[in-house]
Formats: structure tokens, C-alpha cells, sequence
């Protein structure tokens, strides 16, 4: 069963995600979806160390300003991010398929980030994070909009996994 929920959620992700690295967000009364996806020429284990190495991730990373604890399924992070520098953000890595996918989040939403090699070797990443519930039109206004922010992310994971792969060869 549990498969088969994170095989939907992966599935809607795909289908509403936004393209060539630009930000889409989705809004409904309970909830509000953001996504982005980009192509990326680097192999997907460059892409994965990137993604789940906490202690790296504010050196590439302009939207991160850190992360503490390790990213692997079950554990628990605490992260703080250029969107809110005051807060820090207590996430549970709910699902990981090394090279594959990842979902982290916490009781108001996740953050599912996809990773699918394409035909000609690149890989398309996509990441997407859907946030809601009962009360989210009591704070919905006072959420900044994640767009530029999921642009940014995607362009730096692209250029760093770009780098690290143009070094390799």
C-alpha cells in the first residue's frame, strides 16, 4: 500500500511539473503545489551524492543556508533556507531510492524530488513540493512564493552536477 501511495504521489509530481527550469505553482483553497524540472548532463550518482550530502549542500546552494543531520530514508533534518532565515525546518526523509527519488517533509507538506534518465544519457530533475491541510487558509498568505527559490535550487544542483561531471571526463 505503501508503495502504491508513493507511486501515485510520484506520478502527479511528474504530471504538473514545470519545465527547462522554470517554477509553476498550483493553488487551491487547502493547498498549494510548486514544481520545477530540469535537464541535466551529469550521471545520476553525481546528482544523488549532491542531493544527500547535508553538510555540502551551502557550498552549491544558494537557497540553503544549512542542514543538519543525515539525508537517508528515516532519518531526520533540520534545515534553514534563504526563504525564512529565522526559522529552521524539522523534516523526516519519508521515502529514498538512491539515484531514483527522494521525499522529505513534515506534517504540513513534502518536497518529492525525482530523478529520470533520459534517452540521450542527461538526466531530468524534478522537484516539486506540495504543502496544505485543514488550516493552510489560515497562513496561505503569509507564505512567500517559492518560485524564484525552486528556480534557483535547479539551477545550482544543474551547474554544479555539470561541473563535477566535466572534471570526471
Amino acid at each position: 500500500m505503501k508503495y502504491l501511495i508513493t507511486t501515485l504521489m510520484i506520478m502527479t509530481v511528474t504530471a504538473t511539473m514545470a519545465q527547462d527550469g522554470k517554477a509553476t505553482t498550483i493553488k487551491n483553497t487547502f493547498n498549494r503545489q510548486t514544481s520545477v524540472s530540469i535537464r541535466i548532463e551529469s550521471d545520476p550518482a553525481i546528482i544523488w551524492k549532491l542531493l544527500t550530502n547535508a553538510s555540502d549542500f551551502p557550498r552549491w546552494n544558494s537557497t540553503v543556508i544549512s542542514i543538519e543531520g543525515e539525508i537517508r530514508k528515516g532519518e531526520k533534518i533540520r534545515l534553514k533556507s534563504t526563504l525564512d532565515e529565522t526559522r529552521t525546518f524539522k523534516l523526516k526523509i519519508k521515502e529514498a531510492e538512491p539515484e531514483k527519488m527522494m521525499i522529505w517533509g513534515d506534517g504540513k507538506g513534502n518536497r518529492v524530488y525525482i530523478l529520470t534518465v533520459n534517452k540521450d544519457n542527461s538526466v531530468q530533475f524534478s522537484m516539486s513540493e506540495k504543502i496544505g491541510g485543514l488550516m493552510f487558509p489560515m497562513y496561505a498568505k503569509y507564505l512567500p512564493s517559492f518560485d524564484e527559490s525552486f528556480e534557483q535550487y535547479a539551477a545550482d544542483l544543474k551547474r554544479e552536477a555539470e561541473l563535477i561531471a566535466n572534471t570526471k571526463n
